[in-house]
């Protein structure tokens, strides 16, 4: 995969980052090149080997067609597995982490039904806004739009269910 300076892209545990451009550091004597990423929201900047780019999941954004997928899988109907919320709370991490916008989609559908209700706990709100924030951020860059109108439109989808 080509990055040049300017492209959105996608760091799996991170969300949505600009590419700043690649650059070549020296590390124990050896010369790296690397792809220079940086995230607004947290004020970060990550260097990313170029040869290990694809296997650290750093991808540009998601086509319309996966992020029209995704949109459609907020319709769909929560499918809540009967086991114990540690053991869902660390799955629903796993797909959040996985940075493909069709799983992250799966945790904010099926946790929405529970967001603000007051049984709802406080680390599963703390999941479903992490998962929806994650959607809004790759959906607004998609649309180029800002995440408040993108984060209205996934609630939208999420109506429509």
């Amino acid at each position: 995969m080509e990055f040049k300076a300017g492209d959105h892209v996608v760091y799996p545990t991170h969300g949505v980052g600009t590419v700043q451009g690649i650059e070549t550091m020296s590390a124990a004597g050896h010369s790296l090149q690397v792809i220079v990423v940086t995230f607004d929201e947290n004020r970060m900047t990550l260097r990313v080997p170029v040869g290990k780019a694809s296997s650290s999941g750093l991808r540009k954004l998601a086509s319309d067609e996966a992020m029209k997928e995704a949109l459609d899988t907020l319709k769909g109907r929560a499918r809540i597995k009967r086991t114990m919320w540690s053991r869902r709370a660390q799955e629903y991490e796993a797909k959040i982490n996985s940075g493909d916008p069709i799983q992250i989609a799966e945790v904010v559908r099926d946790l929405h039904r529970n967001a603000g209700q007051p049984d709802q706990s406080f680390s599963e709100r703390q999941i479903y806004e992490q998962a929806l924030d994650r959607l809004a951020a790759e959906l607004a860059a998609i649309d180029r739009t800002d995440k408040a109108a993108a984060t209205e439109k996934l609630l939208q989808h999420l109506k429509a269910a």
